[in-house]
């Protein structure tokens, strides 16, 4: 155990809990439980908003499975990695200004809340509500996994008690603070996961004694390494173009990322957030893919694939710069799983228990049964959690692919689109997730192409089909879209 590494981290650590308590007072005493608890009061300014945007996007995948995919294939997988980087653009583009209105509007807490006063159906917001659950679930999972690998490998402990540890400190000050423990320490851990890329970056290339002695290390290697379409051609030009559905414009239909855009203050915020979002999470993405094949030349012959970002950092920075430079993949990771956890606490409180089985419940009781389910559904992902996957990263893409084949046409559409109606978002829903399921399970890459990508077109023509067909048999959409 190093505990010069250790040092910094567990400095980290105090510092999330201490924000967790402080943010526990404007719980206590809001008037408005839930939209504190869910949303923080909608005050979210441009840098807060940026950073809690880009690290709920920047995961256990970004930090420790991605480099980890781009060590055993090459740049291609940076190339991939990339398409994620105008992801904070495209949701407050597309979402921006209106959704935040709308959602004042219909007075939304949730996501859910928005699709039941757009649609007003059971039926859309019962599937919404078990979509949520159960791809954030799987999502989630790989972010605990992820985290407890890399207390794993710092300490030599076991992997069931690296994960209860890490478990213990992510659900304390999730449940006392709600989300506006979770924003606020997304500030600090976006900042983290920004400067920890940059050092290792720099570290790393002067371990391989520059970028021009790293290629000609791993063109010796393997040409195909630094190749744009991997190792054994494995992205092939259709599958890298409809990746970009996947991390790029299908990010709108991230709920746990569209909520970010109905909780800003203004937008002057909304407008820096863009900005700063967009430079944070392409030094991210960019610079921590590039670390892991990079890393393959400074560093051969690691097996797992989420050890070779921790691997990396303990070889090629002295032991404290190390302890704060993995502080951001913890930072990226308790980011991530924080806003997961807030969104599933949601949806099972908000949506489900509030709406049908105890609308009538007093603040009192909102409050004790929020921080019960929070800390319930914490428990849960830690018993899924051990018997971890060897890769964590295509356990969270699938959540993703199987979230936005869900959503996105029915927040894009309820949005913009007056036509849209109840039966059209659940037929496209339906359409959207039984077929991205299938496709997943027997057939990935057909055409080619990211299995994604059929379910959101044929998503996208079953919601236009459907509404059009059943348009008269709806009122008019509300007043405000």
């Amino acid at each position: 155990m190093q505990w010069s590494v250790i040092l910094p981290l567990a400095i980290f650590v105090i510092i999330i809990f201490g924000i967790g308590f402080w943010s526990n007072k404007f719980v206590t005493k809001s008037d408005s439980f839930l939209s504190e608890y869910f949303l923080g009061g909608r005050e979210m300014g441009g840098f807060l908003l940026a950073m809690t945007m880009m690290a709920t996007y920047g995961s256990a995948s970004s930090f420790i499975s991605g480099p980890g995919v781009a060590y055993n294939t090459g740049l291609g997988w940076v190339l991939l990695a990339l398409a994620q980087l105008p992801a904070g653009y495209f949701v407050l583009m597309i979402l921006g200004k209106k959704f935040a209105i709308v959602t004042r509007k219909f007075k939304s807490i949730t996501l859910i809340d928005f699709l039941r006063a757009r649609y007003n159906s059971n039926a859309v917001v019962i599937l919404s509500a078990i979509s949520i659950i159960i791809f954030l679930f799987a999502s989630m999972v790989a972010q605990w996994v992820g985290g407890a690998r890399l207390i794993e490998s710092l300490t030599g402990m076991k992997y069931t008690t690296a994960l209860f540890i890490f478990a213990v400190v992510v659900l304390v000050y999730v449940v006392i603070g709600g989300f506006r423990a979770v924003a606020l320490t997304d500030a600090l851990q976006g900042t983290i996961m920004v400067i920890g890329t940059i050092i290792l970056l720099v570290g790393v290339v002067i371990a391989g004694g520059g970028i021009d002695n790293i290629m000609s290390d791993l063109v010796k290697e393997n040409a195909e390494l630094v190749s744009p379409f991997g190792v054994g051609h494995a992205y092939s030009p259709a599958y890298v173009s409809s990746f970009w559905i996947l991390v790029g414009v299908g990010v709108i239909g991230l709920p746990q990322i569209a909520v970010r855009a109905m909780s800003y203050k203004n937008s002057r915020g909304m407008h820096r957030a863009i900005l700063i979002g967009t430079i944070g999470i392409a030094t991210i993405m960019f610079g921590m893919h590039l670390v892991g094949i990079f890393g393959r030349a400074v560093l051969p012959g690691i097996e797992l694939g989420d050890k070779v970002m921790p691997a990396l950092t303990m070889n090629v920075l002295p032991p404290f710069v190390a302890g704060i430079v993995l502080a951001a993949p913890m930072a990226a990771i308790m980011s991530t799983v924080n806003a997961l956890l807030m969104m599933v606490s949601s949806t099972i409180v908000k949506d489900i228990y509030l709406h049908y089985i105890k609308p009538d419940s007093s603040d009192e009781h909102v409050k004790k049964t929020s921080f019960i389910i929070t800390a319930v559904v914490g428990i849960l992902v830690v018993i899924m959690s051990l018997n971890p996957p060897e890769i964590i990263v295509w356990l969270n893409l699938f959540a993703f692919g199987g979230l936005e084949a869900v959503f996105v046409w029915p927040i894009v559409l309820g949005l913009y689109w007056k036509k849209a109606n109840k039966f059209g978002a659940m037929a496209s829903m339906l359409v959207g997730v039984v077929l991205y399921i299938a496709i997943t399970q027997f057939s990935p890459n057909i055409f080619g192409v990211h299995s994604i990508t059929f379910p959101i077109v044929c998503g996208l023509i079953t919601f236009v089909i459907v509404s059009l067909l059943t348009h008269h048999k709806i009122k008019e959409a509300p007043q405000y879209i």
